[in-house]
């Protein structure tokens, strides 16, 4: 029963069930068993004790994936829809002398971790897969590299100490992230030299926290992406709002481009993102408004009474594959990679 129930909520991989002894032969099967059979590493899996429809579940989410998988349209939906949420990213150049090598280390490091986290190949030399590398805020010059993704809960990165690949300096990386003793990497850009010299400030990891938790000052931030339709809508009025308040001595307009940007206390579900952070509080205030610049001139006077709410953890609603979003509704931060 628990079996059938896996098999009827499990896709793309076809289940049977026998007792003909000449097939239980010819799979050197004497007891109960589930046997996976496969095309790629040891061929086959078998489940011999235990069985019930969890222990089923874990065994084919286990097993069911090469070691290392190789990341593209095809397999995107098993990585990113799975149940394993942690990913170990090897991003590399099949046309390099050492990608075998180095893919032999990332795959014996792999073995130890099977069923906590998926261990992926990224090839840097397909452009389809740029936009993950700019994800991680990697180049192709900067490669081969590797990162390791969480996206239980809160979405976090991880990079290694070491720029070494090797399954030792691997397996020690993997284990300090399971051991919780892993600090998340945090991209950020360099200051711009001119960050302040316009009426919308620029802001970056580096320069964030100085400005926006400057007590002295109210702080508008729009965190925005550079491929984001709505906050290029946004632009002009930010722009305007900038301008308004331009020569404030207590109140700064900014916005910072959280793609290339991150922050361990502020998570960015969706862009644009406005957020307040008003004068001689420690309360940050999400803009839940119009986007226009009346309404965001009353936010910002009212101290985010009017048109916010207090910043909460809790991810919006996904939008579903096709639908655009209404004006006034924002874009997802995870786009498909």
């Amino acid at each position: 029963a628990s079996f059938l129930q896996v098999a009827k909520t499990v896709d793309g991989i076809p289940f049977g069930i026998t007792s003909n002894k000449d097939v239980l032969k010819e799979l050197g099967v004497s007891d109960d068993a589930i046997v996976l059979l496969k095309k790629f590493d040891e061929g086959r899996n078998e489940l011999t004790s235990s069985i019930d429809e969890a222990s089923i579940r874990e065994f084919i989410q286990s097993n069911q994936l090469p070691l290392v998988v190789d990341f593209n349209p095809q397999t995107a939906q098993k990585i990113f829809g799975g149940e394993i949420k942690v990913h170990t990213l090897f991003f590399g150049s099949k046309k390099s002398d050492d990608y075998e090598k180095l893919r032999g280390e990332f795959q014996t490091a792999a073995k130890d971790f099977r069923g906590k986290t998926l261990f992926v190949f990224v090839d840097s030399d397909d452009e389809e897969n740029e936009r993950v590398l700019e994800f991680f805020g990697l180049k192709t010059t900067e490669v081969p590299a590797v990162r390791l993704i969480t996206l239980k809960d809160e979405m976090s990165k991880f990079k290694p100490e070491s720029s070494e690949i090797t399954s030792n300096v691997l397996t020690t990386f993997v284990k300090s992230f399971f051991d919780g003793t892993l600090k998340p990497h945090l991209l950020s850009q360099e200051i711009p030299e001119d960050w302040d010299k316009t009426p919308v400030k620029v802001l970056v990891g580096k320069n964030f926290h100085s400005v926006a938790n400057d007590k002295s000052k109210t702080v508008l931030v729009a965190f925005v992406a550079p491929w984001c339709g709505h906050c290029k809508q946004l632009t002009p009025i930010y722009e305007q709002l900038g301008e308004k308040y331009k020569d404030s001595d207590d109140v700064v307009i900014a916005k910072m481009d959280a793609t290339a940007n991150e922050l361990e206390d502020i998570k960015v579900q969706s862009f644009p993102t406005i957020k307040l952070f008003p004068k001689n509080s420690d309360e940050v205030i999400d803009y839940t408004g119009a986007r226009t610049v009346e309404a965001l001139v009353s936010f910002i006077d009212s101290d985010g009474k009017d048109g916010g709410k207090a910043a909460t953890t809790e991810e919006p609603a996904e939008q579903q594959e096709g639908e655009e979003a209404e004006e006034g509704e924002e874009e997802p931060v995870h786009e498909d990679l």
